[in-house]
């Protein structure tokens, strides 16, 4: 797998492209945090831990900014379980949209 995770802040969502596919993970931000709410990885990138290295992706930029998160998104809230180095990232609620 190659690529970058890029955060697409015009269209809220992290994505990352391998070929001609691409991933997304996408948000809101709330209380300035991030709210990740879906993730989708096409049928052709199934089964490459591109889906993982997206979360990651996402949740190291979230760490860079300062930002805190809130893991609506079963993909992420499980990922986190799994990986408990970005638990302190993860705050319970947020407020409404902003």
């Amino acid at each position: 797998m190659s690529g970058d995770v890029k955060n697409n802040a015009a269209r809220n969502r992290y994505e990352l492209t391998v070929g001609d596919a691409t991933a997304v993970v996408e948000y809101e931000t709330r209380d300035g945090a991030i709210v990740f709410t879906h993730t989708e990885v096409p049928e052709s990138m199934a089964g490459q831990g591109i889906g993982s290295a997206l979360a990651r992706g996402a949740l190291e930029d979230a760490r860079s900014s300062g930002q805190k998160v809130v893991p609506v998104c079963p993909f992420v809230a499980k990922y986190i379980q799994r990986h408990p180095e970005y638990q302190d990232l993860v705050v319970a609620e947020a407020g409404p949209s902003t």
